[in-house]
């Protein structure tokens, strides 16, 4: 696993111990950044869910003004932490070990994008978070012009509405997806991509 682009590119990242932390690949991060590219540079990305924190780091490496890491599992703070220091980020972050219903529900800074990958397994955190996110209890950090998106298998098929928060994209790559969701938005076109 690697940083793919800006300033920490090519840099290695260590991945939690065992296997309850899956990183997502150094393939599908490149496609998700690519469409996020024009969005990043002094944005305030949530990356939750962080395990290693290579999506937030990416998210750093290309310019974001401030990542919140949401990560309640210790092994994989810690090996947030050994990453941060390993690329000697010392500032622009914050790591939030705690669950990220805690974090959503205490979080005032808006937010432009946020990116969930809870485990593919754990199908309700989806459901619970986007339900969070779409509720009117998320307008003092979401505005008409934020981004969430929603890592999960190809085969699990989220919802194109959760409250206010509305499907606008979806990108699938080989057994996983990327659903995009914004708030007030029209979700009668919605794009899929292979």
């Amino acid at each position: 696993m690697r940083v793919i682009a800006g300033t920490y590119r090519s840099r290695r990242l260590a991945a939690p111990p065992g296997l309850h932390t899956r990183p997502t690949s150094d393939r599908l991060r490149e496609t998700l950044f690519n469409v996020l590219a024009p969005r990043i540079h002094g944005s305030y990305f949530a990356d939750l869910y962080a395990g290693s924190g290579a999506v937030g780091i990416e998210a750093i490496s290309r310019g974001a003004r401030h990542v919140y890491f949401a990560e309640k599992a210790a092994p994989a703070a810690a090996a947030i932490r050994a990453n941060l220091k390993s690329l000697g980020i010392t500032g622009g972050y914050t790591l939030l070990e705690r669950s990220v219903m805690a974090m959503l529900q205490k979080q005032t800074q808006p937010l432009d994008i946020i990116f969930l990958d809870p485990p593919y397994e754990a199908e309700q955190e989806y459901t619970s978070i986007l339900h969070l996110l779409g509720s009117n209890a998320t307008q003092s950090f979401l505005t008409p012009q934020s981004i969430v998106i929603a890592e999960h298998q190809r085969r699990t098929k989220l919802a194109d509405s959760y409250g206010r928060l509305a499907r606008y994209r979806l990108l699938e790559q080989g057994d996983a997806a990327l659903s995009f969701y914004k708030l007030n938005t029209d979700n009668s076109y919605l794009k899929t991509e292979i």
